[in-house]
């Protein structure tokens, strides 16, 4: 399988259009199989298109504009809560395959939507080549957050995973794998391993360069744009993406990409 994680910044990024441009323009040429999207906005007084996908949703448009390409993608998303009060914003996964089950749910102790530390997960089950493959997109509170702890997030989301044979856990986890003793360390120590450290061949490591929204005193290089398993799995490449050498800068985060097989 070939698989990305992007956090897209959507609809909140200078020449956005162009920016649409150049990661449909990347997922038509690469074809992943698995896509997880965090920071998926649509403005909540957009028209409904259907279910709670309105016709500005950012994973929505991404999909048409590569179906004008013929390349095809089942979509999943939801919201978590509101950005910048005009944002419904959430997660999404998009699949080349039919998703067996989709299913979205809070990992925050916050459920208020007017509340932006309000987290919710998206999960979708595909059938794989290899076995049905349990995806999850991601996007996680911050370590020393005292009124929204991530840890209360990360036993949530563990506790969900056990479950799982074969998952995928893919997106932007405000959690610095650079730091020692803190949300990264405490995923490791739960029985999750780092498709980074897998990998046979790594190009980039860093997803983040000083200042974001969430990181307003940063001035280092980060990796919080995560791809972990909980399965043993074959991982033959690990590349940071959209970083402006390895594809065009396209949001506040750069990807990351693999090609993984389950053992």
């Amino acid at each position: 399988m070939n698989i990305l994680t992007l956090n897209c910044h959507a609809w909140l990024e200078d020449r956005q259009q162009e920016k649409i441009d150049a990661i449909v323009e990347r997922i038509a040429s690469e074809e992943y199989d698995l896509i997880a999207l965090q920071e998926v906005n649509q403005h909540k007084e957009a028209p409904i298109l259907y279910e709670n996908i309105r016709e500005n949703n950012f994973a929505h448009v991404l999909v048409e504009r590569l179906k004008e390409l013929d390349v095809h993608y089942h979509m999943t998303w939801d919201f978590a809560h509101y950005g910048y009060d005009i944002y419904e914003e959430g997660v999404a996964i998009l699949s080349r395959k039919p998703f067996l089950s989709t299913e979205s749910f809070f990992v925050s102790k916050t459920t208020d939507p007017d509340n932006y530390k309000s987290r919710k997960i998206v999960k979708a089950v595909i059938e794989g080549a290899d076995a049905p493959t349990t995806v999850y997109s991601c996007h996680l509170g911050w370590w020393h957050d005292e009124e929204e702890p991530v840890k209360h997030q990360l036993d949530e989301l563990i506790r969900r995973v056990e479950h799982d044979d074969h998952a995928l856990l893919l997106g932007d986890f405000n959690n610095d794998a650079f730091i020692r003793g803190e949300g990264y360390d405490y995923l490791m120590e739960n029985g999750l391993q780092d498709l980074f450290h897998l990998a046979t061949e790594r190009e980039g490591d860093a997803t983040v360069q000083g200042k974001i929204a969430g990181w307003d005193e940063n001035k280092k290089s980060l990796r919080i744009d995560l791809m972990l398993t909980n399965a043993p799995i074959h991982v033959s490449r690990h590349a940071v993406v959209f970083d402006g050498e390895n594809g065009p800068i396209v949001s506040d985060h750069a990807g990351v990409e693999a090609t993984v097989f389950w053992r």
